[in-house]
């Protein structure tokens, strides 16, 4: 069990790094470099952009949950 959380642990983390580097920031971000700066801005966030976000914060709720997990079990561990 330790180790399945462990691996989904690592591979959440990876992900979130990926996602937060994918976000448009005030400059622009990496996103640019994917076509994110090709949108315009007329009503707010494009729909690639508030799917990016949902999936960001879906993929953080995992890791945070992943992180209480392992906690708990090597705590009763040992």
């Amino acid at each position: 069990m330790i180790l399945a959380f462990s691996i989904l642990l690592l591979t959440t983390s990876m992900l979130m790094i990926v996602l937060v580097l994918l976000h448009k920031g005030r400059g622009g971000g990496l996103s640019d470099m994917f076509g994110g700066g090709v949108s315009t801005n007329l009503g707010g966030s494009s729909t690639a952009e508030r799917n990016l976000d949902r999936i960001t914060v879906g993929i953080g709720v995992t890791w945070f949950l992943c992180i209480m997990a392992l906690g708990l079990l090597l705590k009763s561990s040992g």
